[in-house]
Order: C-alpha cells, then structure tokens, then sequence
C-alpha cells in the first residue's frame, strides 16, 4: 500500500510541476527508492527475460536446479548478459548484453507482475483521489486518474514503444544531431525491448559535457528544435524527456555533438485542432499580442484563468509575459516571486487542469521537464529558444493553409508570406545578437530606422 501511495504521489507532483510549481529540484519520486522492491531484482529480471523468450517459470521454485537450468538457456540468446541493469525504474530495467554476433545491444525487461499490478495501482489511485475531494472539494484531480487509464497501458506495451522509436526517427531524420536507438524487432516483445545500445552523458550532466568539449548552449538550441518541431509541426510529442531519457555525446564519426532520444512509451498525439491553437498561442506569447493570447488561451479552454494559463506554459510572471518573454531570459528575482506566489494560486491551477484539453496535460509536463533541463544548462528561456519555436508555428500555419486551399495562386502567396515571416525570425535573432554583443549604438539605431515592425 505504501508503494501505491508513493505511485499517487508522483503523478499528483507531476500535476503540480505542469501547473508551474517548479522547484528546479532535477530529483524525480521514483517508488523504486523506497522500500524492497530492489531485492533480488536482477534475478527475477532475469527471470522474466527467459519467460518471454522460452516457457513460463509459474511453477518454478526459487534457486531450484530447474530454475538454474532455465536461466542458463539465456545464452542461447546471448553471448554475454550482465545482470546489474544499467537503469531502473517503476515499469523496467534496461540491461547491456552482447548477441552472439558481437552486437552490443540494451536489453529493456518489464518489471514481472506490473502488468498484473497496474489495475490495482489505478484503482487505488482512484480511491485516494475521491479521498481527496472529500476533503479538499475544490480541488479536481480526477484526471490524474483518467490519464493513467489511458497511459500506463500504453507504456506496458513495448512493441508500441518500438514502433514510436522508428516512427519518430524517421519523423526527425532532417536532424542530424539527433539519434533514435534502432529497434531489433526479431528478439523484442511486449514486454522485453531489444534496441542498438547506445551511451552517452544524462543532458543536464555540465561536468560531461565540459570534459568532453560539448557545447551546453548548442545542446540546449538541439532540444528546443527537437520539441518544438514535434510539438508544433506534427503533433507527435515524445513526453518523458527527463535526463535519464535524454543523452549527450559526441558522434564518433564526425566529432559533432548530439542528442540521444530514448524511452519512446509515452507519446501524445495532438489533434490538428489543438496543435494549431497552440501554434497560434505560442506566436502571440512570443510576439507580445495580448488580444491573441486572451483569445487562443480561452479556445483552449483557459477561460477567466488565461494569465494564470500563459504564466504556466512560459514559467514567467504576468509581467515577463506582458513585456515580451523573448525579450530577456528568467531572473533570479522573478523566479523567487513566482515560486513564492504559487502555492497562493492552487485552487486556480486546479480548476485550469480540470478544464483544458486532456492533450495539454502532458504537453504541460514536458515543458517542465524540458525547463529543468535548461535550468541545470544554465540556459533557460533564452530568446533563441523561443524564436526557434516560432519558426516551426510559421511553418506549421503556413503548411496548414497550403493544403485547405486549392488556388495554386493562393499557396504561393502563402509561401512568400511564410518565407518573409522566417526572414523577419532570422533578422530579430540578428538584432539580439547584435545587442548582446554590445556593439556600437549607431548600427543598432540604423536598424530600427530601417525594420522598426521587426523591432
């Protein structure tokens, strides 16, 4: 029951982390840190690979000479398989093995019994949660529930993790700097993940990157074209993207950095509706107009709350988001003020939560996720950032309104205006640097005079 407990209280800390309670802790509540479930863990994944591979060990005692037998068969299957996991968590455990054709591979085993415990757990997490609103009756937290229904399924299945590996590698092949683990389907089950193993740096590692020469800012630009690409252009968002799922390294061949996407089980799949209201949101947020922001705020469905609502997508005040987020990054004075002033405004986040669409929940948690990972970089809420977002929100509109019109005249209209957007983008990134590099006041006045609507 305890473990139950600590499950709740993980999804209830991510409800409160999308909400904007961000505490720049980097420590996530991991069940697996309390209690025994670490005992004799690598044994019974061994256990459980042999399962999925070969027979059932239903009826085979513990350290039996049958038991010994069938785990014996595993090298069958490997030449090599080292059974202190290189990473644990509450559903697997990923293990590095060798095949018997020297391919180093990462072996990702489900816990055993997950499956079988998962309704219990939802259950509990339901009950607790009405307990809740017993208590505290304006508090609305049973989307908790609702998506745990919807998700935990999906994240026991791994062979839908795999297919979302390959389909987002070839989704973001145009990056370069971006590596998806390739999939070994001919030994992969739902419940064992073969895949390519590749190491690396945790993406919120300084000491990593310094030692090995790789540029933080650089690696930070990578994750925000990364997201936001997946985010705004096709609306199929990889949504756990903590440090232990995201890795830095060099590439052997070519010496250039780059990004290591792991653990594809949780994906959000946004509807065309929603993506392009977000789209829509983000340029009014990160262009200053406040009449858009009311209005795509309230379409979804922010209501009377919007300014709670754009202070939580952008972790800044009402006043940052008033003044212009591009403008200057987050300050230590404001970051104080917004973590002291949260906990005024629960009641608020809460009736928030409960009312916009499922879909923002856990786009909501990647944004914070992906926050924390600026902020260990030291490079949270730059302005290229946010320009980079607002590239792929010019794209994404401008593709959309390509393909509901059938006017050739009209798509290349759209297609000039698209391309003058992007060059506006650029020249605003070209002005900021200037200015960054506080170079002399003449050529800053020059161009003002020249593009003052850029400015």
């Amino acid at each position: 029951m305890a473990r139950k407990a600590l499950k709740l209280a993980s999804w209830t800390s991510m409800a409160l982390a999308a909400s904007g309670i961000y505490l720049y802790s980097n420590k996530y509540l991991d069940p697996n840190d309390f209690g025994a479930v670490r005992v004799g863990r690598a044994v019974a994944t061994t256990a459980v690979i042999s399962y999925d591979y070969l027979t059932s060990l239903k009826s085979v005692p513990y350290g039996s000479e049958e038991y010994l037998q069938l785990r014996s068969k595993i090298h069958d299957l490997f030449q090599s398989f080292d059974d202190t996991p290189l990473g644990t968590a509450s559903l697997a455990q990923v293990h590095k093995a060798v095949l018997h054709d020297g391919r180093t591979v990462a072996v990702k085993v489900q816990h055993p019994k997950v499956r079988a415990q998962s309704s219990k757990d939802i259950l509990l997490m339901e009950v607790l949660v009405l307990a809740v609103k017993q208590l505290f009756p304006e508090f609305e937290f049973m989307w908790l529930v609702d998506e745990a229904k919807k998700n935990l399924p999906l994240e026991l299945d791994f062979l839908k993790e795999g297919r979302n590996a390959e389909k987002v590698s070839q989704m973001l092949k145009h990056f370069d700097f971006l590596k998806v683990p390739r999939i070994h389907w001919d030994l992969s089950t739902e419940r064992v993940l073969l895949m390519e193993f590749v190491d690396g740096g945790q993406v919120n590692d300084r000491d990593y990157m310094e030692r090995n020469k790789i540029d933080v800012n650089e690696i930070s630009r990578y994750l925000g074209k990364i997201y936001s690409e997946m985010i705004f252009v096709n609306g199929f968002v990889h949504c756990d993207p903590h440090p232990g799922n995201v890795l830095v390294r060099k590439h052997r061949g070519t010496g250039k950095a780059e990004i290591v996407l792991l653990d594809h089980g949780l994906y959000q799949v946004l509807t065309e509706e929603f993506r392009l209201n977000y789209c829509h949101l983000w340029q009014s947020l990160i262009w200053t107009d406040m009449e858009r922001v009311k209005e795509y705020s309230q379409r979804l469905g922010a209501g009377d709350l919007y300014p709670l609502f754009a202070c939580m997508l952008t972790a800044r005040s009402w006043d940052s988001v008033n003044r212009g987020i591009s403008q200057a990054p987050i300050t230590a004075t404001e970051d104080l003020e917004i973590r002291n002033n949260a906990a005024n405004y629960l009641p608020q986040i809460s009736q928030l939560l409960n009312h916009v669409p499922r879909q923002m929940l856990l786009i909501l948690k990647t944004n914070d996720l992906l926050r924390g990972i600026e902020a260990a970089l030291g490079t949270r809420a730059s302005a290229s950032s946010f320009l980079n977002m607002s590239r792929c929100c010019v794209r994404a509109l401008a593709e959309h309104k390509k393909k509901n019109t059938g006017s050739f005249f009209r798509r290349t209209q759209i297609s000039f205006s698209e391309a003058f957007s992007l060059w506006q983008i650029n020249l605003h990134e070209l002005i900021l640097c200037v200015k960054g590099l506080k170079l002399a006041d003449r050529v800053l006045a020059l161009l003002c005079w020249l593009f003052p609507a850029v400015l």
